[in-house]
């Protein structure tokens, strides 16, 4: 949409850049007085020289030259080769090993029985224009966490396998109970969709991707275009790190060599039930024998077939699943610089260097954007910079497995961690198109000074007025476009799960932030052998120009924390995100409850009995429970107390970040400390692992965030009792962030 409208776009950012207001003039900037203002920009425009596309595009070369998952040799080539880089530009680096369980394919089968015969290949084929696809060590197409399993059943159709689509399949009277479904890729993480047929009793699953999300219908194929062709598959993991990421063998633990570790039979992320990923080539003949209903209007993808969904007990499908379960070496690469007035304050920057192939877009492109930071950092520091704080830059391995590198080094370093940790900088895939930002909210301020900084490769201007212009152009009314153009600030979003992130933010509670640019980029090639450095360089990002803004973004985080006089954490963006949290669960029970009653309605009046299509009903819901009055006065009450302390926090630190006086450091540490007040000490219902009370994992959506998720989830799994302890929990955690801030808030008035 946004390239068909690219007049439009243009008009937009041209109206942009004529609505700079006083606040984008802003000097004021509390994290550059370390070095003052001028300074610190000389150095960013020192390091902006120092970053260089060729570099970027040929480390993406190099490191996606040949497969190298999590335990390859190809995986070990690529993490001595970014050892060696940072050795050569001046960072003390070594790597880190840990033994984690990962899972490889023995055994895949898939094949219809009855009516009629036919086996799934389970393969992606080579394509001549790209070298690579046909390489030898690629992992087969699998999903890793799978159980080993070997079921003979009937097939159903469980559109995206939501919660909502087993509704949908009992209101049509289709039980799932002892049958194998086949659930399409999207709407939810990949592992949402196994662990929810388990849920509903089926004994194997099956996902497709289809091309009405991702294939012919959104254009051509690769390799004529970026999108899945007939036989492309994405790969990944169904753990269920919605409960804890990690190797699941030593949860809460670093996975080290001698590591006490539980039986596999006892690790709780991983699946009862065999799962395997299939193109829409081996779905299409499985999806065309299926009897039954035709699939409701939402359920219909874009394959030349009449969508049913099946379980009629005509079909006989057989699946079969086997693995090695091994342990394997997970290479962890740390590279540090140590600060000069602060080295035990350390700024952390992270990517995972892993793949499921090649994985030039996922994780290169973002790793080599890390390196080239680190190149221009090291340069910079050969010719006399000295950053106050320590910079600990890190390539993860078995990212791709569900977060293992990462987590294994965070839980083995927590102790650590939670003294020194000042801030923790994700990246991952990188694209063309749109910056991305999301994390802890105290930096939503610090994320837009240094977005309105950052020159937009296409446009010249910069990447927060282009965010503003995409935003205006989506918008469906004047009124809309207007606010868009108006905003002064980039709204970070709120981190979930699915990239390296999680240990750090949602277990630890250390400040956290991550980036990407995307939007402009879409394709195909996810998790696929068809991720390769030919694929990239046509689709994703030619001539890697927003691979350079990627390292002048994520640069100015890291330089600007290292160097900050006071850090830039002002939780008055804080208070006023999670007031608005608080605001949606409030709507969410109380729709909850005038659903709930109108719903009840229906069924005793006999409405679904009555039906205009009786065949669509054929099994009455079931009364659901009266939604009691939920009191949000306690949690309200917090936010308000914390909404008069941030602002008399942040007016004290503009004054302060002149000031000479020592016990600045103090105050530095509460400031950066004060994320872990909002750790729940007993974690989230049913999820201890997770002890952050505001942002988590969803879990029912994988990947996707849930705010406030433990009241968030009593409220929709009707746990109403549970909600009121939430609420009572989340407002305790509030308060304890209150007593920080009100702690830096009496040491700054000391020193003023």
């Amino acid at each position: 949409m946004l390239k068909k409208s690219h007049s439009i776009l243009l008009w937009c950012i041209a109206i942009a850049f004529a609505l700079q207001t006083a606040e984008a003039q802003r000097k004021a900037k509390v994290h550059a007085e370390g070095k003052s203002f001028q300074d610190q920009k000389s150095v960013e425009t020192q390091f902006d020289r120092l970053v260089q596309a060729q570099s970027i595009g040929e480390n993406i070369k190099q490191l996606s030259a040949e497969p190298h998952h999590l335990g390859s040799a190809g995986g070990k080539r690529v993490a001595d080769a970014i050892l060696a880089k940072f050795k050569e530009y001046g960072w003390d680096a070594s790597i880190e090993t840990y033994k984690v369980l990962f899972p490889t394919p023995k055994t895949r089968i898939l094949e219809l029985i009855e009516p009629q015969r036919f086996v799934a290949g389970l393969q992606e084929l080579p394509v001549a224009e790209d070298p690579t696809t046909g390489q030898s060590g690629q992992l087969p197409t699998y999903v890793a966490w799978s159980a080993d399993g070997d079921v003979t059943a009937d097939l159903v159709y469980v559109n995206f396998g939501l919660p909502s689509d087993y509704e949908q399949l009992n209101r049509l009277g289709v039980d799932v109970k002892g049958k194998i479904v086949i659930a399409r890729y999207g709407r939810s993480w990949r592992g949402t969709k196994p662990k929810v047929a388990f849920e509903h009793g089926a004994v194997g699953c099956i996902i497709y991707s289809d091309p009405k999300e991702d294939g012919y219908f959104q254009g051509d194929g690769y390799p004529a275009g970026a999108f899945k062709n007939e036989y492309t598959v994405q790969r990944g993991s169904v753990m269920d790190m919605v409960i804890y990421p990690g190797d699941p063998l030593t949860p809460g633990i670093g996975a080290t060599e001698s590591a006490k570790r539980l039986k596999r039979e006892d690790a709780t992320t991983i699946l009862k039930i065999p799962v395997l990923p299939i193109s829409y080539h081996d779905a299409l003949p499985l999806l065309s024998a299926l009897g039954g209903e035709v699939a409701p209007a939402e359920w219909r993808g874009a394959l030349p077939i009449t969508y049913k969904v099946g379980g009629t007990g005509t079909l006989k499908v057989h699946l079969k699943t086997e693995f090695n379960w091994d342990l394997v070496p997970a290479y962890d690469v740390i590279a540090k610089i140590k600060g000069s007035d602060f080295p035990d304050e350390w700024v952390i920057r992270g990517n995972h260097h892993d793949a499921w192939v090649n994985g030039a877009s996922d994780p290169i492109s973002g790793q080599a954007a890390l390196l080239e930071e680190a190149k221009a950092i090291g340069q910079l520091v050969k010719a006399g910079y000295k950053p106050k704080r320590t910079l600990v830059y890190c390539a993860w391995d078995g990212e791709e497995q569900s977060l293992l590198g990462s987590t294994e080094w965070a839980e083995d370093h927590q102790k650590e961690l939670e003294k020194k940790a000042v801030a923790y900088i994700n990246t991952d895939g990188n694209g063309r198109g749109f910056l991305g930002a999301e994390g802890s909210h105290a930096f939503e301020q610090f994320v837009t000074d240094i977005a309105k900084d950052v020159k937009d490769p296409q446009t010249g201007v910069s990447v927060f007025e282009r965010l503003r212009a995409a935003e205006a152009v989506r918008a469906v009314s004047a009124k809309q476009k207007q606010e868009a153009l108006s905003k002064t600030t980039l709204k970070l979003g709120a981190l979930g799960t699915g990239s390296d992130y999680s240990s750090f933010l949602q277990h630890i509670g250390i400040p956290t932030l991550s980036f990407g640019f995307g939007g402009e980029s879409a394709g195909g090639e996810y998790h696929s052998i068809y991720d390769s450095y030919a694929n990239y360089v046509r689709f994703k990002d030619p001539g890697f120009v927003y691979g350079v803004a990627l390292s002048q973004v994520v640069g100015r985080a890291v330089l600007r924390l290292a160097d900050a006089n006071v850090l830039p954490l002002d939780y008055r963006s804080f208070h006023q995100t999670v007031n608005t949290y608080l605001t949606e669960v409030k709507k969410l029970a109380e729709q909850t409850r005038e659903e709930s009653a109108v719903e009840n309605k229906l069924i005793v009046s006999g409405a679904y009995k009555l039906a205009p299509d009786p065949k669509q009903h054929l099994a009455e819901p079931a009364l659901k429970d009266s939604v009691p009055s939920i009191d949000f006065t306690s949690l309200q009450t917090s936010i308000d107390s914390l909404g008069k302390s941030t602002k008399i926090l942040y007016d004290l630190q503009v004054k302060l970040a002149s000031s000479t006086d020592k016990r600045k450091e103090k105050v530095n540490e509460i400031l950066f400390q004060a994320e872990k007040s909002l750790l729940i000490d007993n974690g989230l219902p049913r999820r201890p692992w997770y002890k952050h009370s505001i942002y988590a994992p969803g879990f029912y959506t994988g990947y996707g965030v849930k705010t406030l998720p433990g009241i968030r989830e009593a409220i929709e799994e009707r746990h109403w009792q549970e909600a009121k302890e939430q609420i009572s929990v989340v407002a305790l955690t509030i308060q304890k962030l209150n007593q920080t801030i009100n702690t830096a808030i009496d040491l700054v008035k000391s020193i003023l």
